[in-house]
């Protein structure tokens, strides 16, 4: 599992932007697991987007789609805003305030959703909270990609995996890594289907969930 690598700041004293070292490692099989899933075009809103590296990236290779990315955090706000500025991407929208676990969102329409690593450093509200706002903005047949560690009918998938949860339940009793039947039982009490599991390096997970009619 990937763990949670902490940020570095730009090079720059004034530089807002950060820097997440995990991202390097897993964004290209993350990119060609949403080339397949997420619409040909529209607007996907990330949810949690951290530093933004993740954002410039997929949105840089899935053009023509519009991404809009998000965090609670101003300082990832920044941070985003700034390497999307540095990188003249042109489909990335300004950041938008986005607490997954307050509603209404300050986005009214979007035609996918895409969360990285949030479930399992966030409390389980988080969870029910980044449904029920998908499904007040997503269309029937929208797909919602949440990338993370996970455990599989109670059981964590490595040894790695275990003692991360060990980890985050130590840092934050709130914490902790998940479980797919359980995101599974929530993400149907608000309209989402499972439609696949993806096995992704470092042993972690990329849940498809797809929005019903």
């Amino acid at each position: 599992m990937d763990g949670e690598d902490g940020l570095s700041s730009g090079e720059q004293p004034c530089d807002p932007r950060l820097h997440a070292p995990a991202t390097q490692r897993n964004r290209e099989p993350i990119l060609d697991v949403l080339s397949r899933v997420l619409p040909g075009s529209g607007i996907v809103l990330e949810l949690a987007s951290g530093t933004g590296e993740h954002a410039i990236w997929l949105a840089q290779h899935l053009r023509p789609l519009v991404w809009q990315p998000s965090d609670a955090d101003p300082d990832m706000r920044r941070s985003i805003d700034a390497h999307a500025r540095l990188a003249g991407a042109r489909n990335i929208r300004p950041a938008l305030a986005i607490d997954v676990t307050s509603r209404p969102w300050p986005i009214e329409f979007a035609s996918a959703a895409v969360c990285v690593n949030l479930l399992h450093i966030s409390p389980w509200t988080a969870t029910e909270g980044m449904f029920a706002g998908c499904a007040e903005i997503l269309p029937a047949g929208a797909p919602i990609a949440i990338y993370g560690p996970f455990k599989r009918h109670g059981q964590h998938t490595a040894e790695s995996n275990a003692r991360f949860d060990s980890s985050l339940r130590a840092s934050d009793s709130s914490w902790g890594v998940r479980d797919v039947d359980d995101v599974s039982t929530v993400a149907e009490r608000h309209g989402f289907v499972l439609e696949e599991i993806v096995e992704m390096p470092a042993n972690n997970l990329i849940l498809v969930f797809r929005r019903q009619g």
